[in-house]
């Protein structure tokens, strides 16, 4: 296990959102959050990264709390994905991925050419090299999202944390992202992502965690946690998981014609 959170309270400015939080996140593999909206997903996310401090439990990376770590040494072991929103300023994508190695270089060092080739490789890594010395802000919304996970990738840690990778993509830039994810999790990488979307969670998940009212409610393999009852009781829907033809893929549909009660 890379990291370990126990008996976790979470919150901010002294509001607590959620607390007996126990999860796990392991070498090789995405662990997706789901759950509804003020469910507590962001909240746990950053104190998972140390961005907000626990209200109480720990959270251990390799077995040391994070609450013990320096920024700099915590940057270099965990990545973190945001949602690829407006870009302001015209960096080219290059910039933008070196800015992945700010933990690894100096105060006031510039980057050397083993940033430059962690960058390089990162990008090599998803497929997004031709777009080196583009402009960040007149790149596609798919291709941004590529990037800040170039970005992340270029920290080299070993476990990578996002926010909802796929808000705001198309159906293909969806696709292709998740496809990425799936590919960094078979290299070793640890992965936890939030999502809304539960066949995201069919698609690349190795667990899944569904979290209501700041409370874990299930956590294990997709196909076994992620049932038309724990569905419905998560969203307030009514809903049905269908095979597909291959029998080892899910979907989940709604239940036309019957009101979840």
């Amino acid at each position: 296990m890379i990291l370990v959170a126990d008996q976790l309270a979470i919150g901010y400015r002294g509001k607590r959102v959620g607390d007996g939080i126990d999860l796990d996140i392991r070498e090789s593999e995405v662990l997706c959050l789901l759950g509804p909206n003020g469910g507590g997903k962001t909240t746990l996310m950053k104190t998972l990264l140390g961005l907000l401090p626990a209200l109480a439990g720990t959270v251990k990376l390799d077995g040391e709390d994070i609450a013990h770590f320096s920024r700099a040494r915590l940057a270099r072991l965990v990545g973190y994905v945001p949602q690829a929103g407006t870009a302001f300023f015209p960096f080219t994508v290059m910039d933008v991925v070196l800015m992945g190695r700010a933990a690894h270089i100096g105060l006031f060092a510039s980057p050397g050419h083993r940033d430059v080739a962690a960058a390089d490789a990162a990008l090599t890594s998803l497929g997004i090299v031709h777009l080196r010395e583009r402009v960040y802000t007149e790149i596609s919304g798919g291709e941004r999202q590529l990037v800040l996970i170039a970005r992340a990738l270029a920290q080299e840690p070993r476990l990578l944390v996002m926010d909802e990778p796929t808000a705001s993509l198309d159906f293909g830039n969806q696709l292709r992202v998740l496809d990425h994810i799936v590919a960094l999790a078979r290299r070793g990488m640890a992965v936890v992502l939030s999502t809304h979307d539960p066949d995201h969670v069919f698609l690349c998940g190795d667990r899944a965690a569904l979290l209501r009212g700041g409370r874990i409610v299930a956590l294990g393999p997709p196909a076994e946690v992620m049932t038309p009852e724990a569905l419905g009781a998560l969203y307030g829907v009514a809903v049905e998981v269908v095979a597909l033809p291959d029998h080892a893929t899910f979907t989940a549909v709604p239940a036309r014609g019957r009101e979840r009660r």
